[in-house]
């Protein structure tokens, strides 16, 4: 089935484009090109000289740096490449009524449209927090989406599941605190945070009560006009962000484990492993960010791997509420 392989294909491109824009944001690239859709006014990036002085002459406040205009640029045509394939999904499947997925496929249209605005707003923003976390969001929901399609067209089953009413009441709950704690992620990394409690498992000072700033570090709207480029918060208000986003991982790790738990009384073992592995190997690379100080294979692998989690609650959800149980 050509929606069914489709849906696949767009799947694999999502997850790549999530983790190249992580790999853009975290060099330092979001700001590669500082218009959009073009950069530097030219669909590719002119790094001959007479480019370079043309750029310098257009954006006088921002030189052209070859390396990181190409990384934002290479996220661009990827992110483009995605939305065509969700174009041709939606078409798809408005063309076969009778798989019942004209809903979903546009809803993805749409939201891979505002993904792009939000991606232009991003730049034209100058990498405003609020605007990359709602950047980051909609790349993970248009993965999510895919992948609910996917699982719909496959329409695979688990076997019938004992203690129904705490698993379905659960796996929700741990989707929306995962999706928090992912967006609390987000947040911190776009606010300069990953780095604001430099020591294991306390912060500043080795504190377990730091003095910190959260009124600060959680100001959703500054104003515009304000480069945030680098961060504009103080380190009180950053060691907040990345104070609270360890006490979401926590959280998030204490009832996925739960999860896992009541998953593996009822036999779910391949579902089990599925979770942990992502959630154990997310707490890992967590610990080594800080460790080794956010070297950049590391922080982009917890930016790949949160991705693969998600996922994995998504299935589990859809596994869970996808057939009747008895």
């Amino acid at each position: 089935m050509i929606l069914q392989r489709l849906s696949l294909f767009g799947i694999l491109l999502a997850l790549f484009v999530v983790i190249l824009g992580a790999y853009v944001r975290l060099s330092d690239a979001g700001l590669g090109c500082p218009d959009w859709p073009g950069c530097y006014g030219s669909l590719i990036v002119d790094d001959s000289q007479q480019g370079i002085h043309a750029a310098a002459e257009s954006f006088p406040e921002r030189p052209l740096e070859s390396s990181k205009a190409w990384k934002e640029m290479t996220h661009r045509y990827f992110a483009s490449a995605l939305g065509f394939v969700i174009l041709l999904l939606t078409y798809f499947a408005w063309r076969q009524p009778q798989l019942g997925q004209r809903g979903l496929t546009l809803s993805l249209l749409i939201l891979v449209l505002f993904q792009g605005a939000l991606g232009m707003w991003t730049v034209t923003l100058l990498v405003k927090p609020v605007i990359v976390m709602g950047h980051l969001l909609g790349g993970l929901s248009i993965l999510s989406l895919l992948f609910l399609l996917l699982l719909r067209l496959s329409n695979k089953r688990l076997p019938t599941i004992k203690n129904k009413s705490v698993l379905k009441v659960l796996a929700p709950a741990a989707l929306l605190v995962l999706v928090l704690q992912i967006a609390l992620g987000g947040w911190t990394s776009t606010n300069y945070a990953a780095l604001a409690c430099p020591e294991l498992p306390t912060c500043l000072d080795e504190s377990w009560q730091p003095d910190v700033d959260y009124k600060e570090g959680f100001v959703l709207w500054r104003g515009l006009g304000v480069d945030y480029e680098y961060g504009v918060l103080t380190n009180q208000a950053r060691a907040a962000i990345h104070w609270v986003h360890r006490i979401g991982a926590a959280v998030t790790t204490v009832l996925l484990t739960l999860l896992a738990f009541l998953l593996f009384r009822i036999g779910a073992k391949t579902e089990v492993k599925l979770l942990l592995g992502c959630l154990f190997s997310q707490l890992l690379l967590g610990v080594l960010n800080v460790v080794f100080s956010l070297p950049l294979p590391l922080a982009v692998a917890h930016n790949g791997v949160a991705a693969l989690l998600l996922l994995s609650v998504v299935y589990l959800n859809f596994r869970l509420n996808s057939y009747k149980l008895s």
